[in-house]
This record gives structure tokens, C-alpha cells and sequence, in this order.
């Protein structure tokens, strides 16, 4: 009679858990509304407090003028359209931004071009674009990390459904985890006539929207109107996060799993299952054999959880997906083929497994190789000596060096990765490996291999090799040892580097980007130049870093319009509002670094009490003789004389107008001159070139580039570089 007793508590044991297991999941409470006007409503979202999951996903369902719209009220008030909880994305209408300019008054009409924010666990999706209308419209969206933009002209005929720049309309791709952005319009463009405009007002536009719900009409260039008149809004997807963390609590559903996205952590139906993960059960069997399209079956269909399967009837056998009559006289065949298989399976299962999974590898590596452009990496190995034959490094050397990306192996990272200390053959080395996978950073990794294996000059970052056999490509490089020049600069206390290194520092670097300018046989613009991307190592020398921003630019293509990139703070004006890209982008970088050498403030969040940036407040302290205002406290009481003539060279590097400015050689000079008068280092008096600055560079761009071109310095100035400073 015991094991009966014992039997039943332990039922009523697991019923007892399985009760409250059910009643701790989240689940939507009874009587929640569902519906808001035509539009779906599902969980975790909720018209009220005690209906959504938590407070981000409250929405506020309320009529106007008549109807019945559905929004989402923080931070800001935004409409939402539509919502997937399958996919984890709602769709938002967001601000269409314009600028309209009146002939008859010559004047530009301005708009309150207020921050767009999203509220907390929503970026915007990677399936929006930023789409930029009209004619002589150079428009930009700002995020807190990027400036994004293109410029739309009116040259050619408008066509419906066809957005080019030529014909009044261009897109440009968002990257990963925009969470607000705002519009910059460049107001000097307006100024001008085109045949496509009507009326004495037209306007540019600029928005962020779902690139599938695009298409563009002529309309909108000659109506005054794009897309919706009522509101100016347009559709916008976001990508949305249950948790910032994990979410496998919330999936609550059998059949669910968390997943990672751009926002976090949400969940979804698992393969062969549809609906909502966040309810209990809400993930139901999708049922193939209504679908085949989808799911194609020549056969008989057989729906199974979670998936299908495709048989033929008895007497045919499937072949290539379609049901064949069996020949009767060879039946016996296919036993006899399938008890051999069956042998072959026992006997060399184990060894065949193996075989595959390595072939698999094998495979996936070989892919992602080609994929990661190897190929033509090895062809430029091939046809110049230049580069080393152990630049390409294998996979298994990167795992080895970095005990399989062990977390404590991490010293840095940056815009463009993180990066591991490893060691490879007997060497100290640096592994960089990109943190986000899309075709854009892969093409930055690619071009910061091409340019770093082509550049030999001690002020700048040894590159000693990569590799490409995974999805997230990998670079190996020297180790420096003692951080970046900005966690030296902006440290703690009174008391940060002495001045005679800043001023060393300073001309290290800008040796390097003259070389980079005028040594190299094709010039090299690095379009990145601040503080953190400068490594020191244990002497305190200077090495220029992080080129994956960095361009070739032919001796007869100078001032090429590229897609703005570089650092707020750091960026030349000229080059943001225009795009064109020049040498002087990379000497006005130079500048600003100069300024916060002098000043130990950071040029990206500085602004004075009167809201000026960092360099524009040094000018006018430098004009009204005032220098003592701004400038370091440490600088003060260091200084020799020479504070005055490099405030001066700081601020004439930073000029608006890039043909004001000198050339980085100009500054070299300069900067050396003021070196040797103060004799803060030794004049060596043996050339030691080291072959650096006779580099020839075969290059791969990752825009088509028609010629090539070498560019040396004069037998003037290697007589004056080698008589004191050997490169």
C-alpha cells in the first residue's frame, strides 16, 4: 500500500510545479484590448500599464480628428503602423525633414530640425535608408556616432521609380544601433536655378525611412510635397529588444528562443513554428503542405511538428524531387543498395563523420576567405614584393595565439573592433577583430590591410599580417605597448605628459602624415587623425593607428568626393559639407590634435561658456592675446619661448578654407625647425632611411581607380631630413 501513496504525491508533486511554473511565465491579463482602430495589438505591447510586459512597450491608442490612430509616447510621441512580433520590428512614421528657398526673396525658409529620438530598446532597422530629395539638396543626418549623407542633383531627367543622384534623388545606407538622429541641410547650395523647378518656392528634403515603402516620383520635385502632404511623415522600421541582456524568461512559449538583434535580446518561434513566442503555447506548428510554394512537395505532404515530410506513393520512388514508377525487374537493387550503405555506415561511420565535419570546415573557411576578398589579396602579394608572404595568416595560429579569444586576452578596442594581445612565432602582437558584421566594415578591414602592408615608416603601425578565413576578418599587428596618446593626455590630476614630448609627439606624427601625403607612391589620406588613434609605446614614439577609414587618392584625382567619415570635434568643416576629400582634411585633423596638445580639452564634447567648439574659442583667445585662458596650466609652466609658434601653426592648420592651410610637409618642417632651435632632441648626423620613403606601392582600392603614380620628395629635402632627422 506504500507505493501506491508514493506514487500519487509525486503527482501531485509535479502538478503542483507545473501550476506555478505556468502562473510565473508573463502572460497578457485577461480583459487587455488587442486592437487599436485597424490596427494589431499584440503582446508583450499593451494599451495599458498592467497589459504590456513592461513600460517601453506601453502604447497609447487615441482618436484624432475622427481617427483612431495608435502611438508610442516616450520620449516622443511617435504614430506606430504596424508591429511583428515574429520579427521583433515596428514600423513608426517619422519626420520628413525639408528646407524650402524662395526665389522672389532669395531666401531659405528654415525648419526646427529637432533631435528624432526612439524610445528605450528600439534602433532603427538596417532596412531603412537615409533618402535624401531635390535638386541641389546636400543633406545630412547627424547620429550621436556618424554623419551620413549624399547630394542630390537635378542634371538629368527625373524618373519615376529611379532615385539617383544625377536626377534628384540619392541613398546611403544606416549603420548598426542609431538610436536618434537629426537633419543638416548645407544652405550654400540653394542658391541656383534648375529647369526641373515650378513656382518661386522649392524645397530638399531628407528623411529616414523603410527603403521597401520608397518609390520616387517626379512629383515630388516640382509639387512642393514628398510622400504624404497631410503630416510629412513617412514610414520607418525599428528594431526592438525585450531585454538589454537576455530574454529567455520572457519566452515563455514551448517551441521559442531568444535571440540577439541591434537592440538586444528578443525572442522568436523557433524553425517550423509561427506566432508569438511571449504567450504560453503562442508558438503554433506552421502546417508545410498548405504552402507549397514555400515548401514545394511533388509527392504526398505530411505535416509533422515543426516541420514535413515529401513521399511517394507505393510503387514510385522520388527522383530529383519528382515521383517516378519503379521498374519491377530492379527492385531488389535498391535493398541491396541500401544493406550496403547500411555496412558501410557501421563500419566507417565514425571515420566518415569526422571527415565531413572537417571537410565542412574546411569549406566554411575557404568561403568566408573568398568572401573577405583573399584572393585578391594573394594576387597583390604575388605581383609585389613589397609585401610580405606571411601576411595572410591561417585561423588556427589566430585561435592558438589567443587561447581561442579568451576574454582576458583583451586590451583595447575602438570604432572599428576589439582587439586581443597574442603571441605568433616568438612575437608580442596585437589581433584586431571587427566587431560588426556588415560589407562595409569588412571593406574597411580589407582597406586598411592594402594600405598598412604598403607603408614602412617608424611613425607608423607595423602591419604584419591578417587573416580572412572567418566571417569577422582579423588583423595582426605589432603590439604597442603604452596606450593610446588620449588616456596618456587626459588623465587625472594637474600633471599629464611634459611639454617637451607633446611637442616630439606632435612632430612624430606629423612626419607620418607627410610621408603618407608626399612619400608615398600614391598618396594616402588617413581621414581619422585624433588623440586614440595615436600609440605610444614604451619610449613615449608616436605611431599613427586605425586606417580603416584610410583612402588612396591618384596624383590626378585630388579633391574626389567620397562619403564623409572621421570624428566629430576632429572633422574638417570643408570636407563635411562638401565631401570633398584632400590632404588638407587630414592637416586640419593635425590642427585640432595641436590644439589639444596645448590644451588637455577634448575637441569632440568642448564648448566654451559663449557655446564655441574647442577650436574655434583657441582662435579668438589666440587673437586677443589671451592665450593664458585656455591653455594648459602644465604648457604654462614648461614652455621655453615656443608656446606663442605653435599656438599660431595650430591655428593657421585649422583655417576654414582647406588652400589657407599648409601642407603636412610645411608643418614637418616647421615643427622640426622649432625641434632643433630648442634642441629637445639630438641631431643625427648618418642617414638612416631605412627604405621607407622610396616605397613603391601597387594598391587596391575599393573604388575603381584608373591610373598610378609615384610621388618622392625632392634631393633638397632628404639633404635636410638626413643632416639632422632620419626617417
Amino acid at each position: 500500500m506504500e507505493f501506491p501513496r508514493l506514487l500519487l504525491l509525486c503527482l501531485l508533486l509535479v502538478a503542483m510545479w507545473v501550476l506555478v511554473a505556468d502562473a510565473a511565465a508573463p502572460r497578457r491579463r485577461h480583459g487587455c484590448a488587442t486592437r487599436c482602430g485597424h490596427i494589431h495589438v499584440p503582446y508583450p505591447y499593451g494599451l495599458e500599464p498592467h497589459c504590456a510586459i513592461h513600460g517601453g512597450f506601453q502604447l497609447n491608442c487615441t482618436t484624432v480628428s475622427g481617427t483612431t490612430k495608435l502611438f508610442h509616447d516616450k520620449p516622443d510621441k511617435l504614430e506606430v503602423i504596424k508591429i511583428s512580433v515574429q520579427d521583433s520590428k515596428t514600423w513608426f512614421k517619422t519626420p520628413i525633414y525639408r528646407q524650402c528657398y524662395n526665389h522672389a526673396t532669395n531666401r531659405i525658409l528654415h525648419h526646427n530640425y529637432k533631435w528624432m529620438k526612439l524610445p528605450s530598446y528600439y534602433v532603427l532597422s538596417r532596412d531603412n535608408k537615409v533618402t535624401v530629395v531635390g535638386c541641389r539638396s546636400s543633406s545630412f543626418i547627424q547620429t550621436n556616432y556618424y554623419i551620413i549623407g549624399c547630394k542630390a542633383k537635378c542634371d538629368k531627367a527625373p524618373k519615376n521609380g529611379s532615385c539617383s543622384r544625377s536626377t534628384g534623388c540619392c541613398q546611403m545606407s544606416l549603420p548598426k544601433g542609431v538610436k536618434r538622429y537629426q537633419a543638416i541641410f548645407n544652405d550654400e547650395l540653394y542658391n541656383t536655378t534648375q529647369k526641373w523647378w515650378t513656382g518661386t518656392t522649392h524645397c530638399n528634403y531628407i528623411t529616414v525611412m523603410e527603403n521597401a515603402s520608397f518609390n520616387f516620383s517626379t512629383t515630388y520635385l516640382t509639387s512642393g510635397a514628398f510622400y504624404d502632404k497631410d503630416d510629412a511623415r513617412a514610414p520607418t522600421a525599428v528594431q526592438w529588444a525585450i531585454a538589454p541582456n537576455t530574454c529567455e524568461e520572457a519566452c515563455v512559449s514551448r517551441n521559442s528562443i531568444c535571440i540577439k538583434n541591434d537592440a538586444g535580446y528578443a525572442c522568436q518561434c523557433s524553425n517550423g513554428y509561427q506566432d508569438n513566442p511571449y504567450i504560453v503555447d503562442g508558438c503554433t506548428d506552421i502546417d508545410e503542405c498548405l504552402d507549397n510554394v514555400t515548401y514545394p512537395c511533388a509527392g504526398i505532404c505530411t505535416n509533422t511538428p515543426g516541420s514535413f515530410t515529401c513521399s511517394c506513393p507505393r510503387g514510385k520512388s522520388m527522383i530529383n524531387g519528382v515521383c517516378i514508377k519503379d521498374n519491377q525487374k530492379s527492385i531488389w537493387m535498391p535493398v541491396v543498395g541500401i544493406s550496403l550503405l547500411l555496412l558501410a555506415l557501421i563500419v566507417g561511420g565514425p571515420f566518415i563523420m569526422r571527415k565531413i565535419k572537417l571537410q565542412k570546415v574546411k569549406k566554411m573557411k575557404q568561403r568566408f576567405f573568398n568572401q573577405n576578398h583573399g584572393l585578391l589579396l594573394q594576387q597583390l602579394i604575388s605581383r609585389n614584393s613589397d609585401i610580405g608572404e606571411r601576411m595572410i595568416i591561417t585561423l588556427r595560429e589566430i585561435e592558438k595565439a589567443t587561447n581561442n579569444f579568451d576574454r582576458a586576452r583583451v586590451v583595447g578596442g575602438g570604432g572599428h573592433g576589439v582587439v586581443f594581445k597574442g603571441i605568433i612565432d616568438l612575437h608580442v602582437v596585437a589581433i584586431k577583430k571587427s566587431k560588426i558584421v556588415v560589407q562595409r566594415e569588412i571593406d574597411e578591414f580589407i582597406n586598411e590591410v592594402v594600405v598598412l602592408s604598403q607603408v614602412n615608416h617608424r611613425n607608423v603601425v607595423k602591419l604584419l599580417g591578417c587573416c580572412l578565413e572567418t566571417e569577422v576578418p582579423l588583423l595582426v599587428y605589432e603590439f604597442i605597448s603604452n596606450g593610446t596618446l588620449y588616456n596618456h593626455l587626459h588623465v587625472d590630476g594637474p600633471v599629464s605628459i611634459l611639454w617637451v614630448d607633446r611637442i616630439r609627439i606632435a612632430l612624430e606624427v606629423a612626419r607620418a602624415l607627410s610621408y603618407l601625403h608626399s612619400a608615398a607612391s600614391m598618396p594616402i589620406f588617413h581621414r581619422d587623425i585624433k588623440s586614440s588613434n595615436i600609440l605610444l609605446d614604451d619610449n613615449l614614439m608616436a605611431r599613427v593607428s586605425d586606417f580603416g577609414a584610410s583612402r588612396y587618392i591618384p596624383t590626378d584625382q585630388m579633391g574626389v568626393t567620397t562619403v564623409v567619415q572621421g570624428t566629430l570635434g576632429y572633422l574638417d568643416p570643408m570636407y563635411h559639407y562638401t565631401g570633398r576629400l584632400t590632404d588638407k582634411s587630414d592637416v586640419f585633423s593635425f590642427g585640432v590634435l595641436l590644439v589639444e596638445l596645448l590644451t588637455r580639452k577634448k575637441p569632440s564634447i568642448y564648448r566654451s561658456n559663449d557655446g564655441d567648439n574647442l577650436v574655434s574659442y583657441f582662435e579668438k583667445m589666440l587673437a586677443t592675446s589671451n592665450l593664458v585662458g585656455i591653455i594648459d596650466p602644465q604648457v604654462m609652466e614648461e614652455e621655453d619661448g615656443d608656446l606663442q609658434e605653435v599656438a599660431t601653426l595650430a591655428v593657421i592648420c585649422t583655417k576654414l578654407r582647406g588652400e589657407d592651410r599648409p601642407t603636412m610637409r610645411e608643418v614637418e618642417l616647421k615643427l622640426e625647425n622649432l625641434v632643433v632651435k630648442k634642441k629637445l632632441v639630438p641631431c643625427m648626423t648618418t642617414p638612416n632611411r631605412n627604405d621607407e620613403d622610396e616605397a613603391q606601392v601597387q594598391y587596391m582600392s575599393i573604388e575603381p581607380v584608373t591610373n598610378e603614380a609615384s610621388r618622392q620628395y625632392t634631393m633638397e629635402e632628404e639633404i635636410l631630413l638626413s643632416a639632422c632627422y632620419p626617417r
